[in-house]
Protein backbone atom coordinates (compact mmCIF):
# COMPACT_ATOMS: atom_id res chain seq x y z
CA UNK A 1 0.00 0.00 0.00
CA UNK A 2 1.91 2.95 -1.27
CA UNK A 3 2.03 5.30 -4.02
CA UNK A 4 3.41 3.88 -7.36
CA UNK A 5 6.22 6.31 -7.04
CA UNK A 6 9.02 5.45 -4.60
CA UNK A 7 10.20 8.59 -2.82
CA UNK A 8 13.18 6.64 -1.50
CA UNK A 9 14.55 6.36 -5.05
CA UNK A 10 16.78 9.37 -4.50
CA UNK A 11 18.38 7.91 -1.39
CA UNK A 12 18.52 4.23 -2.29
CA UNK A 13 21.62 4.62 -4.42
CA UNK A 14 23.60 6.89 -2.13
CA UNK A 15 25.13 4.06 -0.15
CA UNK A 16 26.48 2.50 -3.34
CA UNK A 17 28.28 5.57 -4.63
CA UNK A 18 31.45 4.77 -2.78
CA UNK A 19 31.77 1.23 -4.09
CA UNK A 20 31.39 -2.10 -2.32
CA UNK A 21 32.71 -0.80 0.96
CA UNK A 22 30.41 2.20 1.17
CA UNK A 23 27.95 0.42 3.41
CA UNK A 24 30.51 0.20 6.14
CA UNK A 25 30.96 3.95 6.53
CA UNK A 26 28.78 3.94 9.62
CA UNK A 27 29.56 0.36 10.55
CA UNK A 28 27.67 -2.78 9.58
CA UNK A 29 23.92 -2.15 9.47
CA UNK A 30 22.14 -3.73 12.39
CA UNK A 31 19.52 -6.39 11.87
CA UNK A 32 16.89 -4.14 13.39
CA UNK A 33 17.78 -1.36 10.99
CA UNK A 34 17.57 -3.73 8.02
CA UNK A 35 14.08 -4.89 8.93
CA UNK A 36 13.10 -1.27 9.52
CA UNK A 37 14.47 -0.22 6.12
CA UNK A 38 12.49 -2.98 4.43
CA UNK A 39 9.32 -1.09 5.42
CA UNK A 40 10.49 2.04 3.51
CA UNK A 41 9.47 4.43 6.30
CA UNK A 42 10.17 7.63 4.37
CA UNK A 43 7.94 6.68 1.50
CA UNK A 44 5.20 5.27 3.71
CA UNK A 45 5.10 8.53 5.65
CA UNK A 46 3.37 9.96 2.56
CA UNK A 47 0.85 7.11 2.64
CA UNK A 48 -0.07 7.88 6.24
CA UNK A 49 -0.26 11.61 5.53
CA UNK A 50 -2.68 11.17 2.61
CA UNK A 51 -4.83 8.90 4.77
CA UNK A 52 -4.86 11.62 7.46
CA UNK A 53 -5.98 14.17 4.85
CA UNK A 54 -8.95 11.98 3.98
CA UNK A 55 -9.75 11.65 7.67
CA UNK A 56 -9.58 15.39 8.27
CA UNK A 57 -11.81 16.19 5.29
CA UNK A 58 -14.59 13.86 6.42
CA UNK A 59 -17.66 15.24 8.22
CA UNK A 60 -16.50 14.63 11.74
CA UNK A 61 -18.38 12.47 14.12
CA UNK A 62 -15.29 10.43 14.87
CA UNK A 63 -12.72 10.64 17.64
CA UNK A 64 -8.98 11.25 17.64
CA UNK A 65 -8.56 7.68 18.83
CA UNK A 66 -10.01 6.56 15.49
CA UNK A 67 -7.39 8.58 13.65
CA UNK A 68 -4.63 7.05 15.75
CA UNK A 69 -5.90 3.53 15.05
CA UNK A 70 -6.23 4.34 11.35
CA UNK A 71 -2.63 5.60 11.28
CA UNK A 72 -1.29 2.48 13.00
CA UNK A 73 -3.26 0.07 10.80
CA UNK A 74 -2.45 1.93 7.60
CA UNK A 75 1.24 2.15 8.48
CA UNK A 76 1.46 -1.59 9.12
CA UNK A 77 -0.35 -2.45 5.92
CA UNK A 78 1.78 -0.06 3.87
CA UNK A 79 4.92 -1.47 5.46
CA UNK A 80 3.79 -4.98 4.51
CA UNK A 81 3.41 -3.90 0.87
CA UNK A 82 6.94 -2.48 0.88
CA UNK A 83 8.47 -5.62 2.39
CA UNK A 84 6.67 -8.04 0.10
CA UNK A 85 7.41 -5.88 -2.94
CA UNK A 86 11.12 -6.02 -2.20
CA UNK A 87 10.90 -9.76 -1.56
CA UNK A 88 9.44 -10.35 -5.03
CA UNK A 89 11.92 -8.00 -6.71
CA UNK A 90 15.06 -8.94 -4.78
CA UNK A 91 16.80 -10.55 -7.78
CA UNK A 92 16.10 -7.54 -9.98
CA UNK A 93 17.05 -5.06 -7.26
CA UNK A 94 20.44 -6.76 -7.14
CA UNK A 95 21.03 -5.69 -10.76
CA UNK A 96 20.45 -1.97 -10.21
CA UNK A 97 23.07 0.27 -8.59
CA UNK A 98 20.54 2.26 -6.56
CA UNK A 99 18.93 -0.83 -5.00
CA UNK A 100 21.63 -3.52 -4.93
CA UNK A 101 22.52 -2.83 -1.30
CA UNK A 102 18.99 -3.09 0.05
CA UNK A 103 18.72 -5.70 2.83
CA UNK A 104 17.44 -8.52 0.60
CA UNK A 105 19.77 -8.25 -2.42
CA UNK A 106 22.55 -7.43 0.04
CA UNK A 107 21.75 -10.79 1.72
CA UNK A 108 21.52 -9.27 5.17
CA UNK A 109 17.91 -10.47 5.42
CA UNK A 110 16.88 -13.92 4.16
CA UNK A 111 13.83 -14.31 1.87
CA UNK A 112 12.05 -16.45 4.46
CA UNK A 113 12.58 -13.79 7.10
CA UNK A 114 11.23 -11.09 4.79
CA UNK A 115 8.20 -13.21 3.95
CA UNK A 116 7.40 -13.77 7.62
CA UNK A 117 7.95 -10.07 8.39
CA UNK A 118 5.82 -8.82 5.50
CA UNK A 119 3.02 -11.34 5.98
CA UNK A 120 2.86 -10.62 9.70
CA UNK A 121 2.64 -6.88 9.10
CA UNK A 122 -0.08 -7.38 6.50
CA UNK A 123 -2.25 -9.64 8.64
CA UNK A 124 -1.79 -7.46 11.71
CA UNK A 125 -2.46 -4.25 9.77
CA UNK A 126 -5.68 -5.42 8.12
CA UNK A 127 -6.92 -7.08 11.30
CA UNK A 128 -6.13 -3.97 13.32
CA UNK A 129 -8.12 -1.81 10.90
CA UNK A 130 -11.06 -4.23 10.99
CA UNK A 131 -11.21 -4.44 14.79
CA UNK A 132 -10.34 -0.86 15.80
CA UNK A 133 -11.49 1.25 12.83
CA UNK A 134 -14.16 -0.41 10.67
CA UNK A 135 -14.67 -3.08 8.03
CA UNK A 136 -14.75 -0.82 4.92
CA UNK A 137 -11.38 0.67 5.81
CA UNK A 138 -9.92 -2.79 6.43
CA UNK A 139 -11.24 -4.03 3.08
CA UNK A 140 -9.69 -1.06 1.28
CA UNK A 141 -6.41 -1.76 3.04
CA UNK A 142 -6.52 -5.43 2.08
CA UNK A 143 -7.35 -4.58 -1.55
CA UNK A 144 -4.52 -2.06 -1.70
CA UNK A 145 -2.00 -4.51 -0.30
CA UNK A 146 -3.08 -7.32 -2.61
CA UNK A 147 -3.23 -5.20 -5.76
CA UNK A 148 0.16 -3.65 -5.08
CA UNK A 149 1.99 -6.91 -4.40
CA UNK A 150 0.15 -9.32 -6.71
CA UNK A 151 -0.81 -7.06 -9.63
CA UNK A 152 1.39 -3.97 -9.84
CA UNK A 153 4.67 -5.55 -8.75
CA UNK A 154 4.74 -8.37 -11.35
CA UNK A 155 3.28 -6.08 -14.01
CA UNK A 156 6.34 -3.82 -13.83
CA UNK A 157 8.22 -6.42 -15.88
CA UNK A 158 5.40 -6.96 -18.37
CA UNK A 159 3.90 -3.64 -19.45
CA UNK A 160 4.47 0.10 -19.15
CA UNK A 161 0.84 0.32 -18.05
CA UNK A 162 2.11 -0.76 -14.64
CA UNK A 163 2.34 2.91 -13.68
CA UNK A 164 -1.40 3.38 -14.14
CA UNK A 165 -2.15 0.17 -12.27
CA UNK A 166 0.21 1.10 -9.43
CA UNK A 167 -1.41 4.51 -9.05
CA UNK A 168 -4.63 2.82 -7.91
CA UNK A 169 -3.28 1.37 -4.62
CA UNK A 170 -1.27 4.57 -4.28
CA UNK A 171 -4.45 6.65 -4.25
CA UNK A 172 -6.62 4.48 -1.99
CA UNK A 173 -5.17 5.58 1.41
CA UNK A 174 -6.88 8.97 1.06
CA UNK A 175 -10.18 7.10 0.73
CA UNK A 176 -9.31 5.02 3.79
CA UNK A 177 -9.11 8.19 5.86
CA UNK A 178 -12.61 9.14 4.73
CA UNK A 179 -14.08 5.70 5.38
CA UNK A 180 -12.43 5.59 8.81
CA UNK A 181 -14.86 8.34 9.81
CA UNK A 182 -17.92 7.73 7.66
CA UNK A 183 -17.76 4.01 6.90
CA UNK A 184 -18.84 4.78 3.31
CA UNK A 185 -17.29 5.83 0.00
CA UNK A 186 -18.94 8.98 -1.30
CA UNK A 187 -18.13 11.50 -4.05
CA UNK A 188 -15.79 13.30 -1.65
CA UNK A 189 -13.68 10.18 -1.20
CA UNK A 190 -13.63 9.65 -4.95
CA UNK A 191 -12.44 13.23 -5.47
CA UNK A 192 -9.53 12.63 -3.10
CA UNK A 193 -8.77 9.38 -4.90
CA UNK A 194 -8.79 11.15 -8.28
CA UNK A 195 -6.40 13.86 -7.13
CA UNK A 196 -3.93 11.32 -5.73
CA UNK A 197 -4.23 9.09 -8.79
CA UNK A 198 -3.54 11.83 -11.32
CA UNK A 199 -0.81 13.50 -9.24
CA UNK A 200 1.17 10.27 -9.17
CA UNK A 201 1.46 10.05 -12.94
CA UNK A 202 3.68 13.05 -13.77
CA UNK A 203 5.44 12.55 -10.43
CA UNK A 204 6.38 8.97 -11.19
CA UNK A 205 7.13 9.55 -14.88
CA UNK A 206 9.65 12.18 -13.79
CA UNK A 207 11.32 9.60 -11.53
CA UNK A 208 11.23 7.03 -14.32
CA UNK A 209 13.06 9.45 -16.62
CA UNK A 210 15.74 10.01 -13.99
CA UNK A 211 16.21 6.29 -13.38
CA UNK A 212 15.50 4.92 -16.86
CA UNK A 213 18.91 3.25 -17.08
CA UNK A 214 18.48 1.49 -13.76
CA UNK A 215 15.00 0.31 -14.68
CA UNK A 216 16.29 -1.00 -18.02
CA UNK A 217 19.05 -2.97 -16.29
CA UNK A 218 16.52 -4.43 -13.87
CA UNK A 219 14.15 -5.39 -16.67
CA UNK A 220 11.35 -3.06 -15.58
CA UNK A 221 9.21 -1.83 -18.47
CA UNK A 222 8.68 1.73 -17.35
CA UNK A 223 7.46 4.05 -20.09
CA UNK A 224 10.77 5.95 -20.51
CA UNK A 225 12.54 2.58 -20.91
CA UNK A 226 10.44 1.47 -23.90
CA UNK A 227 10.16 5.08 -25.12
CA UNK A 228 13.81 6.22 -25.15
CA UNK A 229 13.01 9.32 -27.20
CA UNK A 230 10.46 10.30 -24.51
CA UNK A 231 7.87 11.33 -27.09
CA UNK A 232 5.04 9.31 -25.60
CA UNK A 233 6.30 9.92 -22.07
CA UNK A 234 6.19 13.67 -22.65
CA UNK A 235 2.65 13.51 -24.00
CA UNK A 236 1.54 11.50 -21.01
CA UNK A 237 3.11 13.99 -18.58
CA UNK A 238 1.22 16.85 -20.24
CA UNK A 239 -2.02 14.86 -20.49
CA UNK A 240 -2.05 13.91 -16.82
CA UNK A 241 -0.95 17.42 -15.85
CA UNK A 242 -3.96 18.83 -17.70
CA UNK A 243 -6.34 16.30 -16.19
CA UNK A 244 -5.09 16.99 -12.68
CA UNK A 245 -6.20 20.64 -12.68
CA UNK A 246 -9.97 20.11 -13.05
CA UNK A 247 -9.77 17.13 -10.70
CA UNK A 248 -8.29 19.35 -7.98
CA UNK A 249 -11.27 21.68 -8.43
CA UNK A 250 -13.84 18.92 -7.98
CA UNK A 251 -13.86 19.37 -4.16
CA UNK A 252 -15.17 22.89 -4.80
CA UNK A 253 -18.02 21.63 -6.96
CA UNK A 254 -19.21 19.10 -4.37
CA UNK A 255 -19.00 21.55 -1.47
CA UNK A 256 -15.97 20.22 0.37
CA UNK A 257 -14.02 23.49 0.24
CA UNK A 258 -14.53 27.17 -0.43
CA UNK A 259 -13.28 30.04 -2.57
CA UNK A 260 -9.87 30.30 -0.91
CA UNK A 261 -9.08 26.77 -1.99
CA UNK A 262 -10.49 27.45 -5.45
CA UNK A 263 -8.11 30.35 -6.00
CA UNK A 264 -5.10 28.64 -4.47
CA UNK A 265 -5.65 25.30 -6.21
CA UNK A 266 -6.03 27.03 -9.57
CA UNK A 267 -2.80 29.00 -9.20
CA UNK A 268 -0.83 26.04 -7.84
CA UNK A 269 -2.25 23.78 -10.53
CA UNK A 270 -1.17 26.13 -13.29
CA UNK A 271 2.29 26.44 -11.75
CA UNK A 272 2.65 22.66 -11.48
CA UNK A 273 1.42 22.23 -15.04
CA UNK A 274 4.14 24.62 -16.22
CA UNK A 275 6.74 22.20 -14.83
CA UNK A 276 5.01 19.36 -16.68
CA UNK A 277 5.21 21.32 -19.93
CA UNK A 278 8.86 22.27 -19.37
CA UNK A 279 9.79 18.64 -18.79
CA UNK A 280 7.79 17.49 -21.81
CA UNK A 281 9.30 20.09 -24.12
CA UNK A 282 12.93 19.74 -23.09
CA UNK A 283 12.88 15.97 -22.39
CA UNK A 284 15.86 16.71 -20.18
CA UNK A 285 16.85 15.12 -16.89
CA UNK A 286 17.27 18.55 -15.32
CA UNK A 287 13.63 19.43 -16.01
CA UNK A 288 12.52 15.95 -14.92
CA UNK A 289 14.23 16.55 -11.60
CA UNK A 290 12.54 19.95 -11.31
CA UNK A 291 9.17 18.32 -12.01
CA UNK A 292 9.83 15.73 -9.33
CA UNK A 293 10.61 18.33 -6.69
CA UNK A 294 7.70 20.52 -7.82
CA UNK A 295 5.38 17.53 -7.35
CA UNK A 296 6.48 16.86 -3.78
CA UNK A 297 6.01 20.54 -2.92
CA UNK A 298 2.69 20.87 -4.73
CA UNK A 299 0.81 18.00 -3.10
CA UNK A 300 1.21 18.95 0.59
CA UNK A 301 0.46 22.59 -0.23
CA UNK A 302 -2.71 21.57 -2.07
CA UNK A 303 -3.92 19.28 0.71
CA UNK A 304 -2.94 21.77 3.38
CA UNK A 305 -5.05 24.46 1.70
CA UNK A 306 -7.88 21.97 1.34
CA UNK A 307 -7.90 21.27 5.07
CA UNK A 308 -7.68 24.97 5.95
CA UNK A 309 -10.60 25.93 3.72
CA UNK A 310 -12.81 22.94 4.52
CA UNK A 311 -16.47 23.97 4.52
Amino acid sequence: MKPASDLSNFSDGLATSGGPGALNIDGAPSRLRDFYELTKPRMNFLVVCTMAVGYSMAPHHGHWATLLHAIVGTAMTAAAASVLNQLVEREYDALMPRTRNRPLPGRRVLPGEALAWGASLGVLGVTYLMLLVNLPTALLGAFTLASYVWVYTPMKRVSSLNTIVGAVPGAIPSMMGWTAVTGTIGPEALALFGIMFLWQMPHFLAIAILYARDYAVGGFKMLPVIDPGLRLTSRMIVLYGIALLPMTLMPVGIGMVGSVYLAGATLMGLAFFSYCVSCAVSKDRVDARKLFFASIIYLPLLFGLMMIDKT
